[in-house]
């Protein structure tokens, strides 16, 4: 169990208790969600979003966001790649007052609202569909809110976005769905 879930379900065995001292019920909070209206959790990500199709990005959407959300940050990745994790997307400093991502986003080092992309695992900027060599492969979206805007620029990697999001990851989600080349 992650360590943000294990201090979410303490906190939550918390309110029910303080709760059921002084007579009442609690609610416990509702986590953080990610979704894609372009294909169902763990379900096949169409070509269109592929090296096969168009190879733009997919709509994404989430909900539940924690209060103090001043950001958000995306990392798309393949841990199923034969040279070690693939990273597919890297994007960061996502407004605060998004509740989602538009297909088809450009690829421009920085976005009109004031996203920035950072560098894929081919050192391109901006989003690389799914293209696996061979098999079927599981592609990781996972969405941060964060507590901060980020002081990067553009051309950030994934590791490098990891670091600088370090003590500042309020709740995280994630979508997966597979493709086969």
């Amino acid at each position: 169990m992650s360590g943000l879930r294990y201090f979410s379900l303490l906190g939550m065995l918390f309110l029910t208790a303080c709760a059921a001292a002084q007579g009442g019920t609690a609610v416990p909070p509702t986590e953080m969600a990610l979704s894609s209206s372009a294909f169902a959790e763990g379900a096949d990500i169409p070509a269109r979003y592929t090296c096969q199709g168009a190879d733009i990005s997919p709509p994404l959407a989430w909900q539940n966001v924690p209060a103090d959300t001043q950001s958000f940050a995306l990392i798309m990745e393949d841990p199923d790649a034969p040279l070690g994790t693939w990273v597919h997307w890297v994007l960061f400093n996502i407004p605060a007052d998004q509740t989602g991502l538009d297909e088809a986003l450009p690829t421009d080092a920085r976005l009109p609202d004031g996203s920035q992309q950072g560098l894929n695992s081919w050192g391109q900027t901006g989003y690389g569909g799914p293209c696996p060599p061979s098999g079927t492969h599981h592609y990781y979206f996972t969405l941060y809110a964060l507590d901060t805007l980020l002081p990067a620029e553009p051309g950030l990697t994934a590791d490098g976005l990891r670091e600088q999001m370090r003590g500042h990851i309020l709740a995280e989600a994630q979508w997966m769905g597979v493709f086969s080349k």
